[in-house]
């Protein structure tokens, strides 16, 4: 079983209309629907927007299902002129770009209690995420996806993120994800569809083209899943 985990409606329900067999569970108040897509057993669940929504999902996920992988799917804001609206963009690591203890002499971004920074994706899901997305001639960036409480809507908080942590794309749910897969041993991948440029347009960009974007990794999972069979 594969989890996929998104934080909005419209980052997962274009998955579950593509799946069959489904079954509800609802945990904490978030909604798991498990079934099969593409002859694929998965579950997916819409965590909500922020970093402890995403943590509650990916454990309560791990301890119920036990899927193999989680996938967390969704839109992000483009940190690099690499990336355009619609590009995809896989982490090679993920960092949680507000957490900050330097003021005690910590580097930015360090989490403590597990004393890392960069949390690594796992790199044959990614590498065939990439992949596919590339065979559907979307162009794809493997980077650093930086995550944080906040959405990024200022060209100055945009270069400081991107310049900090070598981010290439910006979110508010991924490295919360791979924090939790980190410290229960469980692989997984971070894929994000660019919506927007993180800055001043980002309020026209994100509400005309989110729904685009999403299509685009909707198509780069289901690709993936054929693979995987």
């Amino acid at each position: 079983m594969i989890g996929i985990i998104g934080a909005m409606t419209v980052e997962i329900e274009g998955i579950r209309s593509l799946m069959s067999e489904k079954k509800e569970k609802t945990i904490s108040g978030i909604k798991y629907v498990s079934g099969v897509l593409k002859g694929k057993d998965v579950v997916t669940a819409v965590c909500g927007i922020g970093k402890v929504f995403a943590a509650i999902c990916a454990q309560t996920m791990i301890l119920e299902f036990d899927p193999e992988l989680i996938i967390n799917t969704g839109v992000g804001g483009a940190l690099t002129d690499k990336l355009s609206i619609g590009d995809i963009a896989v982490a090679e690591n993920v960092v949680q770009h507000d957490m900050d203890t330097s003021a005690i002499g910590d580097p930015r971004g360090l989490i403590s209690g597990i004393n890392v920074i960069y949390i690594e994706a796992d790199k044959k899901s990614s590498d065939a995420l990439a992949l596919s997305a590339r065979a559907l001639g979307i162009n794809t960036v493997y980077g650093t996806v930086a995550s944080g409480d906040q959405f990024i809507a200022s060209s100055e908080k945009k270069k400081e993120i991107a310049e900090n942590f070598n981010a290439i794309v910006c979110e508010m749910e991924g490295a919360a994800i791979g924090h939790v897969c980190y410290v229960n041993k469980k692989p997984f991948a971070v894929l994000r569809a660019v919506s927007d440029g993180a800055d001043e347009n980002v309020k026209v960009d994100y509400a005309e083209f989110a729904k685009h974007a999403a299509e685009n990794y909707i198509k780069t999972v289901c690709g993936y899943l054929v693979g995987t069979k």
